[in-house]
Parts: C-alpha cells; structure tokens; sequence
C-alpha cells in the first residue's frame, strides 16, 4: 500500500519510512509525484492543521495522505507560540530568532513549563481518517545548547535527562519526542485499521 506524505521534509520522510515500513506501508513524499501543495493552515489546533493538509495532498493524489502539525506551546505564554511557532513573530525569521523571543518572552517568569505537541491526521480517498496526538513536556531553558536538531530544540530542555532537544542524539530524541510519541500510536493505529 502507498501513502503520501503532505511536505517536502525529507527528514519526516525517514522517520515515517521507518515505522511504518514495518507495516509494508509505502511512503513517498508528495514532490515524487509532482505535487507541490501548500494548502493555507487556516485551523486553531494542530489536529486541524494537519487535516488540512493532508486532504488537500489526498485529493490531488488520489492516495492515502499523511500530514503532521507540531509545535513548542509555552505555559508562561498562555500557550504560545501553539499552531503559529513555524510563524511565531512573522514571516522571515530564523529560528534563532524566534526562540530568542521566546526567551524574552519568558525572561523572569516561573515556572517555565512547556510541552512540544504533534498531531497526525491520515485522510484516505474512502472519506476515513486517522489521527493520533503525542506530547513531549519540557521546561524553557535559560539560554540555547547543543547544535543538533531544529526550531526550538535548542532551548526545550527535558528535565530528567538534563539536555535540550538539540543536545540529544536523534535515537534519543526519537524514543521521547512528540512526534516520535504521535507515530508510534499512529503506527499501532494504522496496524489496527489495514487488519480490521
């Protein structure tokens, strides 16, 4: 069976390939087949961000579509930057830029919870839909460590292992990330569903 994925993250690629290829899954990423969508993400959760993207990439395909949305939500910042942190600040800004605001933006204020979320929606050409949520709680660092990772890796720090997200190998970061946490149910949910 062949899946797309709605994004051009060759990355994302490599971790869906892995988990699902377990399941004789196919995935392939939308530019292989020529689409090159970015459907606008209108919705206020990530669930309903990554619905948008998938069913615009499943109905241009005619296949299975797999879409994420993830982000770093903030206590001190009555959740931001949520559904807006690939745009949190503006269009144009670097990621050095936008966790250095929220470094400002939390300058003082305890406590520094926050929590990296991802939610996977797979819309399939028969109406279904799949969807599976996972979580990674963290607190904000006070300064940015480590040179691994992306976005905000550098400033969420996980507490029991006492290192950023950037500071973590990516098997490490795999076995507790958001996004790692969202496949794996994904994964035991797609399972479910082919063998239904």
């Amino acid at each position: 069976m062949k899946f797309v994925l709605a994004s051009h993250n060759k990355g994302k690629l490599k971790e869906l390939q892995a988990i699902l290829g377990e399941l004789g899954v196919e995935v392939v990423l939308q530019s292989e087949l020529g689409l090159d969508l970015e459907p606008e993400e209108t919705g206020t959760t990530f669930a309903e961000n990554a619905r948008i993207k998938a069913r615009a990439v499943m109905e241009a395909s005619g296949l299975p579509a797999i879409a994420d949305d993830s982000g770093l939500c903030v206590d001190a910042l009555n959740g931001a930057p949520g559904v807006y942190s690939a745009r949190y600040g503006g269009e144009g800004l670097t990621d050095e830029q936008r966790y250095q605001l929220v470094l400002r933006g939390v300058a003082g204020q305890f406590p520094r919870t926050c929590r990296f979320q991802c939610a996977i929606v797979c819309c399939f050409p028969n109406g279904e839909e799949l969807s599976a949520n996972g979580t990674c709680e963290g607190t904000v660092a006070f300064t940015p460590m480590g040179t691994d990772g992306f976005g905000y890796d550098p400033i969420f720090f996980v507490p029991r292992l006492k290192k950023t997200f950037a500071q973590l190998s990516p098997e490490e970061k795999n076995a507790i990330s958001h996004r790692g946490n969202a496949l794996r149910d994904f994964a035991q949910k797609l399972k479910d569903y082919l063998n239904a």
